[in-house]
C-alpha cells in the first residue's frame, strides 16, 4: 500500500519532471498523509496541468473511513473505480514514500526514492464527491505487486509510471494500453533506508523525517 509520501522538489523541478507550461506553487512536504491535500497532475484540454486535490475517496455504506489506496490488478475492472480508470487517470509527484516493515513487535518505516534524486509520477485515479459539488476533488493512488527493493518491506507498493509513459498514462499519447503501466518499478531505480518513527505523527513534517537512522541503529533491524 501506499499511505504516507514525501515531496521536497521545487515547483520549477516538478514542472521539468513533469513537463508542465507553469511551475506549481509547492512548499517542501515530508509527512504527506491521507486526509492531506496531495498535488496531482493530470489532462486538461489536451494539455497537463497541476492541482491540488484530497487524498481519499469517502467510503459507502456502514463502513465509513476513507479508501487511500485502489489495486490497481482490479481498477480497471471494479465499479467503483472503472469509469475514474478509463477517463480520469491522474500523476502524483513525490520524492519518496514511505512503507512499514514488521520487526518484532515494532512497525519500522523506511523511506523509498529515486537513487537520483528526482521527483516521480505515482499512478493514481481522481474523483469528484458524487452530489457534493462543493467538496474538493479526491484521488486514490493504485497499487501493485512489489519489486524486489520494497518486497523486503511490505507485500504492496505504489505503481511507478515510467516518465516517457507519462503523457500515454493521461490519456494524451494515444497507442499505448494504461493497463500496462501497472507493473512494478524497476529495482534498481530506487534506494531504501529506514528512519525515524516521528513519521507516524501526522503533525510532524520536518527534514529529519528523511534522514537515514544512524548505521549503528541500522544494524539492528535485519
Amino acid at each position: 500500500m501506499c499511505g504516507r509520501a514525501s515531496l521536497t522538489a521545487s515547483g520549477e523541478e516538478i514542472a521539468e519532471a513533469f513537463d508542465l507550461e507553469e511551475a506549481p506553487e509547492v512548499a517542501p512536504r515530508y509527512n504527506i498523509a491521507p486526509g492531506q491535500d496531495l498535488l496531482i497532475v493530470r489532462a486538461s484540454s489536451r494539455r497537463k496541468e497541476a492541482r491540488n486535490v484530497r487524498w481519499g475517496l469517502p467510503r459507502s455504506g456502514e463502513e465509513g473511513g476513507m479508501l487511500i489506496n485502489a489495486r490497481s490488478e482490479s481498477a480497471p475492472r471494479a465499479p467503483a473505480f472503472r469509469d475514474a480508470f478509463r477517463g480520469r487517470r491522474c500523476l502524483v509527484p513525490v520524492s519518496g514514500f514511505y512503507e512499514w516493515r514488521r520487526t518484532g513487535g515494532l512497525r519500522q518505516p523506511w523511506f523509498i526514492r529515486r537513487r537520483d534524486g528526482r521527483p516521480f509520477g505515482l499512478g493514481a485515479l481522481w474523483e469528484r464527491v458524487p452530489g457534493d459539488e462543493d467538496a474538493p476533488e479526491r484521488a486514490v493512488i493504485l497499487t501493485t505487486e512489489p519489486n524486489e527493493l520494497v518486497a523486503r518491506l511490505h507485500d504492496r507498493m505504489p505503481v511507478v509510471v515510467p516518465p516517457e509513459a507519462y503523457g500515454a498514462w493521461l490519456g494524451l499519447a494515444p497507442g499505448t494500453d494504461p493497463a500496462a503501466l501497472l507493473g512494478p518499478a524497476p529495482a534498481e531505480a530506487f534506494e531504501s533506508f529506514p528512519v525515524s518513527e516521528r513519521v507516524n505523527r501526522v503533525e510532524v513534517d520536518d527534514p529529519e523525517l528523511i534522514r537515514p537512522l544512524p548505521a549503528e541503529r541500522q544494524g539492528t533491524l535485519f
